[in-house]
This record gives structure tokens, C-alpha cells and sequence, in this order.
């Protein structure tokens, strides 16, 4: 699935009993997000600021995101930097949400 095909989608509420993406679904739509990576049971992307404002503002980007998706990351920053962390509890890893969700908090930069 392209990213540009994540990007039009919507997460789905996930309350469990599904398995999580396998690796080569995971590592395919891995090739459509630049700079994500998985580690573990996640995919993750560092995203650098000219500055402490700009990385609050897209923390709170981020959170809006979420919100609207109503599927949530884990997201540490700094002075400059904000890290975002996806995975879907309720499945033990990956999801499709979590790959739309990443092609979403990539579009706020486009």
C-alpha cells in the first residue's frame, strides 16, 4: 500500500484480537515513510527544529493529529528535536493505524 494511499485514509478503532502487521507488510510500508524506522515493536522518527518554539508547535501538530485519528504516540522532545513513537497497544505492535497515522504527522510538514 503507497503512502499516498494511507494519506486519504482514516484510522479504524481497534479493540484487540487481531494480529499485528507482519514484517514484510510492516517493512513494505516502511519504504513509503523516509525516515521512520521500526525498532521493536514500533515505527519512529526523530523530526529537528530551527527551535524550541517550532518543536512545541508540532508537538501540539502532532497531538491535533492524534486526536482527530483518535489513535495516540508516545512523543518525547527537547530544544529542537521531537521524537514520535506508533504502535497499537490493543494488537501488541504494528498496525495499519500506525502507518497512517506517520503519513499524516509527515504531510504537516509537506
Amino acid at each position: 500500500m503507497e503512502a499516498c494511499a494511507l494519506e486519504g485514509r482514516r484510522c479504524v478503532p481497534c479493540e484487540g484480537g487481531v494480529a499485528p502487521l507482519d514484517d514484510a507488510a510492516c517493512g513494505q510500508l516502511l519504504t513509503q515513510l523516509p525516515g521512520w524506522a521500526r525498532e521493536g515493536q514500533a515505527i519512529v522518527k526523530t523530526f529537528t527544529f530551527a527551535n524550541h518554539y517550532e518543536a512545541v508547535a508540532f508537538v501540539n501538530a502532532v497531538a491535533w493529529v492524534s486526536h482527530r485519528e483518535d489513535h495516540h504516540p508516545e512523543v518525547t522532545f527537547g530544544y529542537r528535536d521531537v521524537t514520535v513513537r506508533y504502535w497499537t497497544h490493543a494488537v501488541g505492535g504494528l498496525s495499519e493505524n500506525d502507518f497512517i497515522c506517520a503519513t499524516k504527522v509527515d504531510k504537516l510538514l509537506a
